[in-house]
């Protein structure tokens, strides 16, 4: 068993994209974008969207209602039950946070992941997006990187910027995601006793 270690790379940040290259040879997405949380990467996908309106299951994560209101979108809170990830209504992203698996990429769609615990991939901290449009794909790894354009080496050579988020995933948390994916450390958890939000009030 091979274990990657941050020292085995001379740029760091090389672990980044082999992480992300890793991640698309296992999931078949043509395109990966790794943010520092879920969260962030659900954040990121709507802020590009620009969607008006959604749907949310009651029965998910205090912080996906909190996203809708940082940016303002207004939301439905509805029943049903979900195994692994479910569909934002109304739009083609996914809250794919309990899911991992080989070729689960669906075609036009826009899946958001988690490495929290007791995710599949339980690295502690880090999410994923997965996506088949370049365009999306490249503002989303400029806005992970305060505006960056990865090209310019030092960043300071870069001059214009799109705003920008620090969202982007440490190189240490990749290597250890390569690793556990190059180990089959995945895990198939699908317990979430999330409470029903609708009893919540946010304000």
């Amino acid at each position: 068993m091979i274990e990657l270690k941050i020292q085995d790379y001379n740029n760091p940040f090389d672990a980044i994209d082999e992480f992300e290259n890793t991640l698309s040879n296992y999931t078949g997405a043509p395109y990966v974008v790794t943010t520092d949380c879920c969260s962030h990467a659900i954040e990121l996908c709507f802020r590009y969207t620009a969607y008006k309106s959604i749907t949310i299951p009651k029965h998910t994560y205090l912080s996906v209602p909190m996203i809708f209101h940082k940016l303002g979108i207004p939301y439905t809170l509805i029943s049903g039950d979900w195994k692994e990830e479910y569909n934002f209504g109304f739009t083609n992203i996914w809250d794919s946070a309990r899911k991992l698996s080989i070729n689960m990429y669906k075609n036009g769609q826009i899946q958001c992941l988690s490495f929290g615990r007791t995710k599949p991939l339980e690295i502690g901290r880090g999410g994923a997006i997965l996506l088949d449009d370049v365009d999306m794909y490249r503002w989303l790894k400029m806005a992970a990187y305060d505006g960056r354009d990865l090209s310019f080496v030092p960043w300071e050579k870069q001059q214009t910027f799109q705003v920008g988020y620090h969202y982007m995933m440490r190189p240490e948390e990749c290597v250890v995601g390569i690793n556990k994916i190059n180990n089959d450390e995945i895990t198939h958890n699908y317990n979430h006793n999330y409470p029903d939000l609708s009893k919540i009030a946010i304000k």
